[in-house]
């Protein structure tokens, strides 16, 4: 893209563990931005990024090894000024304030269209905050209340579903699978750990939710658009 009236480049690396859908992405971005790597779980995620130094991160929330989360925390430490965009299929309110907390700058959903895409890369390069329309409120209603700490850092919301504190990140991964009808192996298998791993954590979280079967436990997720 040449011309004086065209917009600058971002530079854009691009975190997700779905190669099929890093290609789409890539297709939709693209000579719109400069994509300088790409990463498909956590430890490689933050090393490439911390080497190449990208203006923009498109991050996945989910992720083996860590999640998203984990990769802006890890990141932020040594390269502050590096901005991140969470992409993902999921529009549940505490991986949106979760990823928010850890200092991302936006949170869009999967559905978004490929020129939204780029326009919000954009946005968050220059300094925006970007939130798919619906997603928009929640954040608000979640920050409006609490005051701002020194420095500009705003206190952590409380939680939207107290009864997800009492499980750990790793459970809360396991529930959102077997919620949506994954297979204890296909479970073991996007999170590389084994079946035996998988049904330990299916039976704290039903323990820890009060629930007898995991088709209560999917009730429970969709009720609470978890899934």
């Amino acid at each position: 893209m040449s011309g004086t009236g065209a917009p600058p480049r971002p530079r854009v690396f691009l975190v997700d563990d779905h190669h099929l859908f890093r290609a789409g992405v890539r297709a939709e971005l693209g000579d719109a931005v400069e994509l300088v790597g790409e990463a498909d779980e956590v430890p490689a995620a933050v090393e490439m990024i911390r080497e190449r130094a990208p203006e923009v991160v498109l991050l996945d929330v989910h992720l083996p090894q860590g999640g998203g989360k984990a990769v802006i925390e890890a990141v932020r430490a040594t390269n502050p000024d590096v901005r991140f965009l969470a992409l993902s299929v999921s529009d549940a309110p505490e991986d949106v304030i979760g990823v928010i907390r850890a200092g991302a700058r936006g949170y869009v959903t999967k559905t978004i269209s490929g020129p939204e895409l780029v326009d919000a890369v954009r946005r968050v390069a220059g300094g925006d905050a970007v939130f798919s329309p619906r997603l928009a409120g929640f954040v608000l209603d979640a920050f409006a209340a609490m005051p701002g700490a020194e420095g500009g850092q705003v206190a952590p919301p409380p939680s939207i579903e107290p009864e997800l504190d009492q499980l750990s990140s790793r459970e809360r991964e396991v529930l959102r699978f077997i919620a949506r009808g994954y297979t204890y192996r296909e479970v073991g298998r996007e999170l590389h750990i084994s079946i035996k791993t998988v049904e330990s954590h299916v039976s704290a979280v039903l323990r820890k939710l009060q629930l007898s079967t995991r088709h209560q436990l999917t009730y429970w997720a969709t009720e609470r658009r978890l899934v």
